[in-house]
Protein backbone atom coordinates (compact mmCIF):
# COMPACT_ATOMS: atom_id res chain seq x y z
CA UNK A 1 0.00 0.00 0.00
CA UNK A 2 1.57 3.68 -1.05
CA UNK A 3 0.98 6.65 1.08
CA UNK A 4 -0.87 9.28 -0.03
CA UNK A 5 1.40 11.51 -2.70
CA UNK A 6 2.59 14.57 -1.17
CA UNK A 7 0.82 17.96 -2.01
CA UNK A 8 1.73 20.37 -4.04
CA UNK A 9 2.54 23.65 -2.20
CA UNK A 10 4.44 21.76 0.52
CA UNK A 11 7.20 23.57 2.20
CA UNK A 12 10.11 22.34 4.33
CA UNK A 13 13.62 24.37 5.61
CA UNK A 14 16.27 22.87 7.38
CA UNK A 15 19.28 25.43 9.05
CA UNK A 16 23.25 23.89 9.25
CA UNK A 17 26.56 25.35 10.78
CA UNK A 18 29.07 25.21 8.14
CA UNK A 19 31.96 23.60 9.36
CA UNK A 20 35.38 22.73 8.04
CA UNK A 21 34.06 19.03 7.24
CA UNK A 22 31.27 20.57 4.61
CA UNK A 23 34.18 22.54 3.08
CA UNK A 24 35.81 22.32 -0.34
CA UNK A 25 39.10 21.00 0.89
CA UNK A 26 37.23 18.66 2.59
CA UNK A 27 35.68 16.53 0.03
CA UNK A 28 36.87 12.69 -0.88
CA UNK A 29 40.55 12.98 -2.14
CA UNK A 30 38.47 9.88 -4.55
CA UNK A 31 37.02 13.01 -6.39
CA UNK A 32 40.33 14.83 -7.04
CA UNK A 33 42.61 16.91 -5.39
CA UNK A 34 41.12 19.62 -3.44
CA UNK A 35 43.30 20.63 -0.62
CA UNK A 36 44.21 24.10 -2.21
CA UNK A 37 40.70 25.44 -2.89
CA UNK A 38 39.18 28.01 -0.65
CA UNK A 39 37.63 26.96 2.93
CA UNK A 40 33.91 27.75 1.80
CA UNK A 41 30.66 25.22 1.83
CA UNK A 42 31.06 22.78 -1.34
CA UNK A 43 28.77 23.14 -3.80
CA UNK A 44 28.33 19.11 -3.33
CA UNK A 45 27.60 19.83 0.15
CA UNK A 46 24.96 22.27 -0.80
CA UNK A 47 23.35 20.13 -3.38
CA UNK A 48 23.48 17.36 -0.69
CA UNK A 49 22.03 19.59 1.90
CA UNK A 50 19.37 20.30 -0.30
CA UNK A 51 18.25 16.69 -0.99
CA UNK A 52 18.49 16.00 2.40
CA UNK A 53 15.99 19.15 3.33
CA UNK A 54 13.32 17.72 0.04
CA UNK A 55 13.56 13.78 1.87
CA UNK A 56 12.78 15.43 4.96
CA UNK A 57 9.89 17.37 3.93
CA UNK A 58 8.06 14.00 2.42
CA UNK A 59 8.53 11.76 5.51
CA UNK A 60 4.95 11.89 5.93
CA UNK A 61 4.16 11.08 2.67
CA UNK A 62 6.10 7.76 2.22
CA UNK A 63 5.08 4.78 2.84
CA UNK A 64 7.39 2.42 5.01
CA UNK A 65 8.44 0.41 2.27
CA UNK A 66 9.16 3.22 -0.41
CA UNK A 67 11.90 5.80 -0.81
CA UNK A 68 12.70 8.94 -2.71
CA UNK A 69 15.85 8.83 -5.18
CA UNK A 70 17.05 12.11 -6.65
CA UNK A 71 16.51 12.50 -10.09
CA UNK A 72 17.50 15.89 -11.59
CA UNK A 73 18.92 18.65 -10.09
CA UNK A 74 19.56 22.18 -11.56
CA UNK A 75 20.79 24.82 -9.44
CA UNK A 76 22.90 28.04 -9.65
CA UNK A 77 25.59 27.98 -6.52
CA UNK A 78 25.92 31.97 -6.85
CA UNK A 79 27.47 33.16 -3.82
CA UNK A 80 30.63 31.94 -0.86
CA UNK A 81 29.51 30.86 2.84
CA UNK A 82 32.96 30.64 5.19
CA UNK A 83 33.05 28.64 7.87
CA UNK A 84 31.10 29.25 10.86
CA UNK A 85 27.77 30.84 8.54
CA UNK A 86 24.67 29.37 9.26
CA UNK A 87 22.92 27.95 5.52
CA UNK A 88 19.26 27.41 5.49
CA UNK A 89 17.74 25.28 2.67
CA UNK A 90 14.17 25.61 1.70
CA UNK A 91 12.24 23.50 -0.58
CA UNK A 92 8.42 24.09 -1.98
CA UNK A 93 7.04 20.66 -4.08
CA UNK A 94 5.89 22.65 -7.36
CA UNK A 95 4.85 19.68 -9.35
CA UNK A 96 3.83 16.44 -8.59
CA UNK A 97 3.64 13.82 -11.59
CA UNK A 98 2.63 10.03 -10.04
CA UNK A 99 5.59 9.21 -8.61
CA UNK A 100 8.12 12.01 -10.00
CA UNK A 101 8.00 15.10 -7.30
CA UNK A 102 9.46 18.41 -8.52
CA UNK A 103 11.06 21.39 -6.18
CA UNK A 104 11.95 24.86 -6.27
CA UNK A 105 14.99 24.80 -4.00
CA UNK A 106 16.38 28.10 -2.23
CA UNK A 107 19.99 28.10 -0.16
CA UNK A 108 20.86 31.71 1.53
CA UNK A 109 23.66 32.05 4.61
CA UNK A 110 23.14 34.84 6.89
CA UNK A 111 23.95 37.25 4.34
CA UNK A 112 22.54 36.30 1.14
CA UNK A 113 20.98 33.66 -1.42
CA UNK A 114 23.80 30.94 -2.52
CA UNK A 115 22.11 28.75 -4.41
CA UNK A 116 18.62 28.61 -6.23
CA UNK A 117 16.99 25.77 -8.85
CA UNK A 118 15.17 22.85 -8.95
CA UNK A 119 15.47 19.38 -7.73
CA UNK A 120 13.41 16.22 -8.96
CA UNK A 121 12.72 12.91 -7.24
CA UNK A 122 10.74 9.96 -7.85
CA UNK A 123 9.09 7.52 -5.23
CA UNK A 124 10.23 4.35 -5.41
CA UNK A 125 9.44 0.89 -4.32
CA UNK A 126 12.95 0.16 -1.76
CA UNK A 127 12.19 -3.68 -1.79
CA UNK A 128 12.01 -3.91 -5.42
CA UNK A 129 15.01 -1.48 -6.48
CA UNK A 130 17.53 -2.97 -4.14
CA UNK A 131 16.52 -6.32 -6.14
CA UNK A 132 17.36 -4.46 -9.38
CA UNK A 133 20.75 -3.11 -7.89
CA UNK A 134 21.53 -6.73 -6.88
CA UNK A 135 20.91 -7.92 -10.15
CA UNK A 136 22.99 -5.27 -11.84
CA UNK A 137 25.62 -6.59 -9.38
CA UNK A 138 25.49 -10.26 -10.72
CA UNK A 139 25.82 -8.84 -14.60
CA UNK A 140 29.05 -7.25 -14.53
Amino acid sequence: MSAPLPPVGLHHAQTLTVDASLTVPALPAALGDASEMPPVFATACMVSFTEMTCIASLKPYIAPHQRTVGIQVDMSHAAATPIGMQVTATVELIAVEGRRLRFKVECRDEVEVIGKGFHERAIIDAPKFLARLQAKVQRK
